[in-house]
């Protein structure tokens, strides 16, 4: 996914809430080779409302699945389902390109509740 450099347009803080960005604890990870570009699927579970989620992530470049379990990421957990080739992806885990275009995950820096919502 590629990403222009240039600023959004500016919205209003009503708009910005509308999107709702939770943080949430990956439990499992694993290739997803169908995918069209490599990707993994995930499983991460964002607390008691909310519970767990299954994400498509393209973050095969600086992520192994075995050393995910226990990362604490962030994710918009209120757009529609979206299905990516035969998984339907119910939430877009986060994350910002390093110097080449690849995915870096993002996260606090320290463990915080799961669910709980940025702001």
């Amino acid at each position: 996914m590629s990403a222009s450099l240039e600023p959004a347009a500016p919205i209003s803080f009503d708009d910005f809430l509308k999107v709702d960005i939770r943080v949430g604890t990956i439990v499992e990870a694993e290739p997803y080779p169908e995918a069209r570009k490599p990707a993994l699927k995930l499983v991460i579970d964002f607390g008691g409302e909310i519970g767990r989620k299954k994400s498509s992530a393209q973050i095969t470049k600086h992520y192994r699945p075995g050393d995910l379990p226990g990362r604490q990421v962030l994710a918009v957990v209120n757009f529609p389902p979206r299905q990516i080739g035969k998984f339907m992806s119910e939430v877009l885990t986060l994350g910002l390109p390093d110097a080449d275009g690849e995915v870096v995950l993002i996260g606090p820096s320290l463990t915080v509740p799961d669910g709980g919502r940025l702001y």
